[in-house]
């Protein structure tokens, strides 16, 4: 997910999505331990997408 749509989104989407990503990070860690992904960088941009989100969460919430 790219900054510009994370900078559209509500901040009760924005929460949803951050839900959804923790809960796949999980289960892609899972799975990863389990037998090795095809593509490890998917640990990396999932990482990546709930720091943004995050991010722009805690921007808002100090905005208000």
């Amino acid at each position: 997910m790219k900054q510009e749509e994370i900078v559209q989104l509500s901040l009760e989407d924005l929460q949803d999505r951050l839900d959804e990503a923790n809960e796949n990070m999980e289960k892609t860690l899972l799975t990863h331990k389990v037998s090795p992904l095809e593509n490890p960088l998917q640990i990396r941009a999932l990482r990546r997408t709930i720091a943004r989100l995050n991010t722009e969460l805690n921007k808002r919430k100090s905005q208000a």
